[in-house]
């Protein structure tokens, strides 16, 4: 964000030399099963509810998880690929029609080469409030100008027209919360994908916790707040995203099969 009023932030303040690695060199269908698998660890998922999809730089063609499997037990050989029409060409299992959200948005989004959507159980108590959260923690400075509430719920999004009317109103938006469904979040790659979808989850849980206090919360100023996004996009996103990835594998060397 670089608007003179905006507190300085990311890279420009500090860059670290040398960071953890994830310590294995992934492909992309491992990379994505285990985003899979983290984001369920976290409570992102509702069973086998959901979609993660991944447009590589320069493609058009789509990585994806198939229907049926819970995101806890994907593994690498279950992704899929399907195309800009949300046809599957490479892979064993089939889609939903409720990929359509990820097709359209990929479409208008040149940016969003990641789409994230599930039910986290936190950001559906807020959906169905039919609010944003609001932004308390400096972790919530991730999420800064960068919120869209679709307000009503009218069904499932499963043919193409209704998934573009979908990314129209959300334009930009990095995060999205549809009232009385749950959450899309968006990336420029996959580390940042993953870093806003876990980050809503505890966004949302900590905004419900101090609304049932009944106290008025302390406030953050605007100027810290966009200092403080501009340095969790720049230097946090990767590093979560090492250490997500290394817990994963560790916790299920399978994941990579």
């Amino acid at each position: 964000m670089n608007t003179p009023d905006a507190r300085r932030g990311g890279l420009e303040v500090w860059a670290p030399s040398v960071v953890p690695p994830i310590g294995v060199e992934l492909s992309n269908e491992q990379a994505l099963a285990v985003a899979f698998r983290h984001l369920a660890s976290y409570g992102f998922a509702e069973n086998m509810a959901g979609h993660i999809t991944w447009q590589l730089d320069g493609q058009t063609d789509m990585l994806v998880n198939p229907w049926g499997l819970w995101w806890q037990e994907l593994t690498a050989s279950d992704i899929c690929t399907v195309d800009t029409e949300a046809r599957v060409i490479r892979g064993k299992w089939d889609v939903t029609p409720a990929i359509h959200i990820h097709t359209e948005l990929h479409r208008a989004r040149s940016d969003a080469r990641v789409v994230i959507h599930n039910h986290p159980y936190y950001v559906c108590v807020l959906a169905a409030l039919g609010r944003l959260p609001d932004l308390l923690h400096q972790t919530g400075s991730l999420f800064l100008d960068d919120l869209c509430l679709v307000s009503s719920y009218d069904g499932e999004i499963d043919n193409p027209a209704r998934a573009a009317d979908l990314a129209a109103h959300i334009g930009q938006a990095n995060l999205t919360i549809l009232a009385n469904h749950g959450v899309i979040a968006t990336g420029r790659n996959l580390p940042e994908a993953v870093y806003r979808a876990a980050s809503i989850e505890r966004v949302c849980r900590l905004a419900y916790d101090i609304m049932l206090t009944g106290q008025p919360p302390s406030r953050m100023n605007w100027s810290d707040m966009a200092g403080m996004q501009k340095s969790l996009i720049e230097r946090a996103a990767d590093v979560y995203w090492a250490g997500a990835a290394r817990m994963t594998i560790k916790a299920d060397p399978e994941v990579l099969s």
